[in-house]
């Protein structure tokens, strides 16, 4: 969710592409690049973000390149609806011989989390519940996190990898402060939720959570950051056993499949078109605590955060984290056209745009039968209805890797699970 300022440049760096697309060339880069932006950007869900984030690229004597010997991404930011935000990721494929390392620490502040309840379009959503103003902020609680995260992945053969690795969260959950806010704390969803028995008391509060993985990993992309050709898949278990006896051991299933095909029309300059899909499933068995539902585990993050259906890294165009459940499949197909590739202070740039399709469904419910009887907080037979959202986005790609992005969608159903026009400025393709 970063940086409207780069956007700005936009006219005068397509004007610079004009004018050097008969010469343009891709050299190699070497040695240590570092791409720092101020984070001022918006997002729906968490309004205007000011900071400082980027990336810093190893590209060594440029053997590997476009893809670096290491990258180390940071971010320290703060959004004016009260989240703060303070990450710090480091990747590597040739740290280690033959193994990928990545590793990632993450804190996330948010006083007025956006919850909106259990299984998705099962659950309601009136905006006109959430005016501060009259003293309501019934989609609203508090929640903190602390991750810590580490991954490897080893080659067996070629393009085909095994996965481990393990994550530590810590999490601190509960109601808003209501005087802060201005708001009656005991008319919220999250309050119901507690009252009904959704969720337990031994879990309204957060806890900690270690939780352990391993799978296959297979990647034949020609690159990473916005392939031209290649499959990208993953299978793994992540799971937590139930070390601090709370009844809340659970095992959950990760799939993943993208693959990238180039349409070879020929004549752009910048290179031809990609079309892109991927295809996303997860099912959990057992009873995972509430407060770590809404995470969609990766093993390589592209994002900051990957939670919940809804949002920049699965289903564009809902609100954040707006389908949470047991279970659920999601599909997203875009094309990716360059539409103009240059060279400006010696350093690469190509400009694309990438109009999309997502879509997506509850296939497990959670807590089904836990849930408030009232069919205000609660439509059950609702939940595993097909969810569908639309949009386009344009890119500024920095020596093939660092690429600002900015997206509009629109949810074209079901009612009441996204708004009329969601914006979003972020780096990276979603997938």
């Amino acid at each position: 969710m970063k940086n409207r300022l780069p956007l700005l440049l936009l006219p005068l760096l397509i004007s610079a592409g004009v004018f050097a697309q008969e010469s343009y060339t891709v050299p190699a880069k070497t040695g240590w690049k570092i791409s720092p932006f101020p984070a001022v950007s918006y997002n729906s869900n968490n309004g205007f973000q000011y900071g400082v984030f980027g990336d810093i690229y190893n590209y060594g004597k440029g053997y590997t390149y476009p893809d670096p010997l290491q990258k180390i991404s940071f971010e320290a930011s703060h959004f004016t609806k009260g989240r703060t935000r303070l990450r710090l990721t480091f990747d590597s494929k040739y740290l280690i011989p033959r193994m990928r390392l990545t590793v990632s620490t993450i804190y996330c502040h948010d006083p007025l989390y956006q919850f909106y309840g259990f299984n998705g379009p099962a659950s309601p959503y009136d905006p006109a519940l959430n005016d501060r103003y009259s003293g309501i902020l019934y989609n609203s609680m508090r929640r903190t996190f602390f991750q810590a995260f580490a991954n490897f992945q080893g080659e067996i053969t070629d393009h085909l990898n095994w996965a481990a690795g393990t994550t530590y969260w810590y999490y601190k959950t509960g109601q808003f402060d209501g005087q802060k806010f201005g708001a009656d704390q005991a008319y919220t969803l999250y309050q119901y939720y507690v009252n009904a028995g959704a969720i337990g008391r031994e879990e309204m509060y957060g806890g900690h959570i270690l939780e352990l993985r391993g799978g296959f990993v297979f990647d034949s992309r020609d690159i990473e950051a916005a392939p031209n050709r290649g499959i990208n898949a993953d299978v793994f278990l992540n799971g937590a056993p139930d070390f601090t006896r709370s009844g809340h051991a659970y095992l959950r299933l990760c799939a993943n499949f993208s693959q990238f095909l180039r349409i070879p029309v020929g004549f752009i300059r910048a290179g031809d078109p990609v079309f892109a899909y991927h295809l996303g499933y997860q099912h959990t068995w057992g009873d995972a605590p509430f407060y770590i539902q809404q995470n969609v585990p990766q093993l390589v993050p592209r994002r900051v955060l990957s939670e919940g259906l809804g949002g920049s890294t699965t289903i564009r165009g809902l609100y954040d984290n707006r389908i949470i459940a047991d279970g659920f499949a999601w599909a997203n197909l875009e094309l990716r056209v360059k539409l103009v590739a240059f060279q400006l202070f010696r350093q690469d740039f190509y400009i694309a745009a990438n109009p999309f399709f997502d879509c997506g469904m509850v296939t497990k419910t959670y807590r089904m039968d836990r849930m408030p009887a009232t069919r205000f907080m609660y439509a059950g037979g609702n939940a595993q209805a097909f969810v569908m959202s639309a949009g386009g986005g344009l890119k500024l790609a920095w020596n093939e890797n660092f690429i600002l992005s900015v997206e509009l969608a629109h949810c074209i159903k079901p009612v009441g699970m996204g708004e009329k026009l969601w914006l979003n400025i972020s780096t990276n393709y979603s997938f």
